[in-house]
Order: C-alpha cells, then structure tokens, then sequence
C-alpha cells in the first residue's frame, strides 16, 4: 500500500487547492458581460447581465445584444445562436481602441492641458459621447462607476466655445463648473463637492435641461477590461455600459 505521511498530505492539498482557484479566477475571468440588448429578447439578456463561460445566446429576428467577453466587445444580432466562447478574433486596432477607452489618468492630462485641440486642426463634429469610459458624460447624466473620487473627469460634447454649468449634491453642497474653448474636459470639484459613494448630483447649465449623476465608488479597480465591465454591471453603471456598447458599434461600422 503507497503510504502518504501527514506533511505530503498538506502539499498535496494546498496544491489541489492552489489548482481550484486557478480554474475558479479562469471561468470568472472568461465569462462574458452584456453592454446593450435590444429586440424581442432583451428580457432574457437585459444590460448588465452576466454570461459563464462558454455559453450560448439564442438570438430572435430583430435582436440586438452588444457583449464583452475575452475576445473583445461585439454586437450580435439575431436571429441565430451564438457560442461566446471567447474564440472570435478582435483586431489590434479594436483591441488598443477597448484599452484606449478603459485606461485611467483622465485628470492628470486635463490638468496639464495635453487634451487641448491644436488650433490649426481642421474642425470636426461634435462626438456622441466620451472616449474614455471613465468620464461623466454631463449631457446625459446616469450612474457612472468612480474609480478615484479625487481624480473624476466631467466631458461635455460641444467643446468649440467656452462652456460653464453648476453641479449641486444632494446634500446641498455645489459649484461652478467652466470649461474653457476648445476643451471638452474638467476635472470635477472636489474641493467644494466631494464624489461620495451612492449619492446623486444634479448638473445644470444654460444649453439643455438638468441632468441626474449618480457616483458608485469602487474600492478596488480590477486590472482585466472584462472584470471591469463585470464590477460596473454590478453596482448598475450602465451609463459606461453604454460607452462599451458603442465603442462596438463604432468598430464594426468601421470595420
């Protein structure tokens, strides 16, 4: 009989174990976050909604459900069935463009001035929403997922003139807030207006009507792009959601 002593059973258990978490933080890792469901089965796939790894979406005609998995964020549209197992290739422009929009460190260039547009640059239209996932976006207003309550970024879509507005807290506290010409970001302030964990601000200005902010502190930002996505969908930022959802959609049109 191949005896096991007391101390090779320990080994033996904390590697199994050490095994265990591994296969555990792999399938946590691989699942898959739905940014945007519309049509007849967003009931069965509404925003937010996890997926384990390896499932199978039955789609309908006139589905459209917008996910995040490993293999990057895509629009699948019905009707059809279709496996997110995480073997769909994204391209490396689709790959650094997710990055790109989930990176931190707004604050940092918008105190520096390097977002200023070069005043020779030919003028462009005015973008349908933030380029990075981070930003609030004070024309829409929503829950937004705040990863450093001192370094938060408010973006406005017009950015040609200069642009003020006022943000007031629920608890009464509230400020000016002005963007110089040329600038679509401010760092939102603190100072007079902490960013507190579930409290909702209301932002106004003369161009559109009062918007709700809502602000979800994370204490721990995951590194990984998909457990990003997964910690906004459960404290219900869906306002980055949909950034996600249309960062997929601007891909494929261009693809």
């Amino acid at each position: 009989m191949f005896l096991v002593d007391g101390k090779q059973l320990r080994a033996l258990v904390a590697g199994a174990s050490a095994i265990a978490v591994l296969a555990l933080a792999g399938q946590a890792m691989a699942q898959s976050v739905v940014v945007r469901s519309t049509g007849p089965s967003a009931g069965s796939y509404p925003q937010g909604r996890k997926l384990p790894a390896g499932a199978s979406v039955v789609l309908k005609s006139g589905d459209h459900v917008t996910v995040l998995d490993k293999a990057g964020t895509r629009v699948l549209n019905g009707p059809g069935t279709f496996a997110l197992n995480g073997e769909v290739n994204r391209d490396a422009a689709a790959g650094t463009q997710l990055a790109a929009m989930m990176a931190r460190g707004g604050a940092s260039r918008t105190r520096t001035g390097a977002v200023r547009g070069a005043a020779s640059a030919p003028a462009m239209a005015a973008p349908t929403g933030p380029e990075n996932v981070w930003y609030i976006d004070v024309s829409k207003g929503g829950t937004y997922c705040i990863a450093d309550p001192a370094t938060v970024v408010l973006w406005r879509p017009e950015k040609v003139e200069e642009g003020t507005g006022k943000l007031l807290s629920q608890d009464g506290s509230s400020a000016d807030v002005t963007w110089r010409a040329g600038s679509a970001l401010k760092v939102w302030p603190a100072a007079s207006v902490p960013v507190v964990d579930g409290q909702t601000y209301t932002f106004s200005n003369a161009v559109g009507a009062p918007v709700k902010i809502r602000t979800m502190v994370m204490t721990n930002v995951p590194s990984d792009e998909l457990e990003v996505a997964g910690a906004m969908a459960d404290k219900g930022c869906n306002a980055q959601l949909d950034l996600l959802a249309n960062l997929a959609q601007s891909t494929q049109a261009g693809g």
